[in-house]
């Protein structure tokens, strides 16, 4: 566990940039997580804001709680057998973890991009319109407008218009993960969670995803978590540096890599772990 002056330091520092910011700014604030499966204390008193329409990447060393974080925020750890939570992630003014929460509406609402692409085996149009038809949409004229809206967005219609009835699988890789951005947002979610999106992506894919990041941010909020301390430093605006289940520093993504305030940060960041 952190000791307790750390900890007292970084709730000083969230409290001091959230001073900076009105609530309305955040779109997610977590108080005090805790998660474990079964016996094994994942998720250590987690506390953060994520900022609207910015992109929150988070880092740190494999098995250090990035992408069971980043599964809070829409309730998919729910699935996983022995796993319990306890504090407050609040969207939208309300606790997700409360009492009669409609989950499947938290999860339209905080759309989910996986580490590998996981298109649908189906066509290219059924992939983005089986969101809304399962929302009970079924127009094909505004399917239609759905297809191409989103596949715009996700940099992608260009490269697909002519091929919406063919499998999705027969696309490349980096082009079946903005497929699966485009399927996330038929449904118009606010937040975008990407679990390492391209790490399975050569260098031209990933810099497209990453291109895309910076355009959807215009109107979404993107939760990022990555390996790629370069892309991190790229792409982000904010960045949570978490080991052993702790988030260790939150801030400005330029603090955290030109002036990180613990002394943990700056061994990650510096390559002297991890």
């Amino acid at each position: 566990m952190i000791n307790g002056k750390r900890n007292q330091k970084i709730n000083g520092n969230q409290k001091e940039e959230s001073n900076n910011k009105n609530k309305n700014d955040y779109v997610i604030r977590c108080q005090d997580i805790n998660l474990w499966y079964d016996d094994n204390h994942a998720l250590k008193d987690i506390n953060m804001n994520i900022i609207n329409n910015k992109i929150t990447a988070i880092i740190g060393p494999s098995g250090c709680g990035k992408s069971t974080l980043i599964r809070v925020f829409n309730r998919m750890n729910d699935v996983i057998e022995g796993c319990r939570i306890k504090g407050d992630v609040i969207f939208d003014g309300k606790n997700i973890y409360g009492k009669n929460v409609d989950v499947r509406a938290v999860r339209s609402r905080i759309g989910m991009i996986f580490q590998k692409p996981n298109p649908f085996p189906m066509s290219v149009r059924d992939n983005i319109t089986y969101g809304p038809r399962v929302h009970g949409l079924y127009d094909p004229k505004i399917l239609d407008e759905i297809v191409e809206d989103c596949l715009k967005k996700a940099a992608l219609w260009e490269e697909v218009k002519d091929r919406l009835k063919d499998s999705a699988i027969g696309l490349s890789g980096g082009q079946q993960q903005r497929l699966c951005i485009a399927r996330a947002l038929s449904i118009e979610p606010e937040v975008l969670l990407m679990d390492e999106p391209t790490s399975s992506l050569d260098p031209i894919a990933t810099a497209k995803i990453e291109e895309l990041c910076q355009e959807l941010k215009k109107k979404y909020t993107v939760i990022i978590v990555t390996h790629n301390m370069q892309q991190a430093a790229r792409i982000s605006d904010y960045t949570g540096f978490m080991y052993l289940g702790e988030m260790i520093e939150f801030g400005r993504t330029e603090q955290i890599f030109e002036n990180p305030h613990e002394e943990l940060t700056e061994n990650y960041i510096t390559g002297r772990f991890g």
